[in-house]
């Protein structure tokens, strides 16, 4: 009901995903890099988002240039909005929940390197993938393990008990609807019955965060999901229920009354990803 067009998203998420670049501003703007990889032989794509280059073939990252000196990471194209719409500036504390593996936590530093980030995800052995990805980028953050819907616990942990955050990037456990095509399991493991938790989740996490965020501060909520019941709806319903949570303009083209933004995978361009960005209101 809320695709007419749900065959070529089936179709998109049958399909071999594109091989996506985001090249390090700190060491190459994407014009130069896109460079280098033509030394190499090696095509690649611009597109509308700066960071961003799709490669014309997949091929292994010890062929990329620079790679191991952080001057690439690979992540899908709908991902890398996340830090550019969060616009994390240096000295901001700023948290990535769920940050695991660690392509976003990456990213937020590359745009504010002198940004205090704290990586918070629940399980403790996808953090080592976060951990190696800021090494290759010689970065340093706040790596924790715990639970996004218990904040005081961790934060205490940490000797932040009373911190509160300029901006926070919630990328949500979700039903991954829109990365099918990269998880083809999820055809056979996700039940339908799994949806009602999950938003039931989303929405425990993104009022534990909410009461974690500074007045005036940025909460940007993600998923990698094409479901309206975990987007679109879950922040209807999450604004009707906080009064001084604000919506926030996307620099996207959107319809009058969308609420956030919902990419949907295409052949060549990203996976299916959802964002919002909220503002809490000062007193």
């Amino acid at each position: 009901k809320a695709y007419p067009n749900w065959r070529e998203i089936i179709e998109a998420n049958n399909q071999k995903p594109p091989m996506w670049l985001r090249v390090n501003q700190q060491q190459n703007n994407t014009k130069t890099y896109r460079t280098l990889l033509e030394e190499q032989e090696i095509v690649s794509f611009e597109c509308d988002n700066p960071h961003a280059l799709r490669l014309a073939q997949p091929l292994s990252v010890s062929k990329l240039p620079n790679f191991e000196q952080g001057a690439v990471t690979v992540q899908d194209l709908n991902a890398q909005w996340s830090a550019l719409l969060l616009e994390p500036q240096n000295d901001e504390l700023i948290l990535d929940a769920c940050a695991a593996p660690g392509g976003k936590t990456t990213h937020i530093l590359e745009m504010a390197p002198k940004a205090k980030v704290i990586a918070l995800d629940v399980e403790a052995h996808r953090l080592k993938r976060v951990k190696e990805n800021l090494a290759r980028l010689n970065q340093q953050a706040t790596v924790v393990c715990g639970d996004a819907t218990e904040p005081e616990k961790w934060l205490s942990e940490i000797g932040l008990s009373s911190a509160s955050f300029d901006r926070i990037l919630l990328d949500a456990p979700c039903s991954a609807t829109g990365v099918i095509r990269r998880h083809p399991d999820i055809k056979w493991l996700r039940q339908e019955t799994d949806i009602a938790q999950l938003v039931a989740l989303q929405g425990q996490i993104l009022k534990a965060l909410w009461a974690k965020l500074k007045p005036n501060g940025i909460l940007l909520y993600a998923t990698c999901s094409v479901l309206p019941d975990e987007n679109s709806q879950q922040i209807q319903y999450f604004l009707a229920e906080t009064p001084d949570a604000e919506l926030m303009p996307l620099p996207f083209e959107q319809t009058e009354n969308t609420i956030g933004i919902q990419f949907l995978p295409q052949e060549n361009g990203g996976d299916g990803f959802y964002y919002a960005k909220l503002r809490k209101r000062s007193a």
